[in-house]
């Protein structure tokens, strides 16, 4: 039984980090995740969400449109954030970590803190499990860009993976790398070392610039 198990079926409007609404009907409660329906079914882990409230407004819209089955099933009576990405490897999938924008792709490895996503637009990317603020499963038949499956390919990378986001990080020493995304010029550059939680970054303007590993969202080559 989770906290939130009486509001299953009812409408709701929930908060997450960054001030972002999103109203849904309530499908499923576990310990760290909910899951919405709204047309499309929106995995959103609890520790983002900011605060949960009766959406009142939306009811005779959704009525119309639910859809019961869930994309993402995980053959046990109860459900986890950690269960949901080891069900959704292969699956198409749209993500949300910050900003404006969404990653759309697939995951290919789930790993101790982070998870491994491939992005026909961003290739291979390092995603810190503690910055995924939704997931949301594509429509059966559809996959990102129209693309065919020979551009999409089943394993994308021959990185060997570390169990941790850090020791991932320190594995792509002494390469060009972008952090999340490339959102400010200081993300992008070469990695010269990962030590004690900071990586240091030296940037096209040889300035060298630490970061915190922990507060670093994804990280991938370009």
């Amino acid at each position: 039984m989770t906290h939130f198990d009486h509001l299953i079926g009812k409408i709701i409007n929930v908060e997450i980090s960054g001030k972002i609404e999103i109203f849904g009907q309530l499908i499923d409660a576990g310990l760290d995740i909910l899951v919405l329906y709204n047309g499309q079914y929106f995995y959103i882990p609890i520790v983002h969400i900011q605060r949960v409230k009766l959406d009142t407004q939306n009811i005779l819209e959704l009525a119309a449109d639910f859809q019961p089955e869930q994309p993402i099933t995980t053959n046990s009576d109860s459900i986890s954030f950690r269960k949901i990405l080891t069900n959704a490897k292969g699956t198409f999938v749209q993500i949300y970590i910050e900003g404006n924008k969404t990653i759309h792709g697939y995951l290919t490895s789930i790993m101790n803190d982070y998870f491994v996503f491939y992005s026909p637009a961003y290739k291979v990317m390092f995603i810190s499990m503690n910055h995924l603020k939704w997931l949301i499963p594509y429509s059966k038949n559809s996959s990102p860009y129209s693309l065919n499956n020979k551009f999409l390919p089943v394993n994308p990378t021959s990185i060997s993976l570390a169990r941790s986001f850090t020791e991932q990080c320190k594995k792509l020493e002494n390469n060009i790398v972008i952090l999340d995304g490339g959102d400010h010029p200081e993300k992008i550059g070469l990695l010269q070392k990962v030590q004690d939680q900071q990586l240091t970054l030296v940037t096209a303007e040889e300035e060298i610039v630490y970061w915190n590993c922990q507060h670093l969202k994804t990280i991938h080559l370009p």
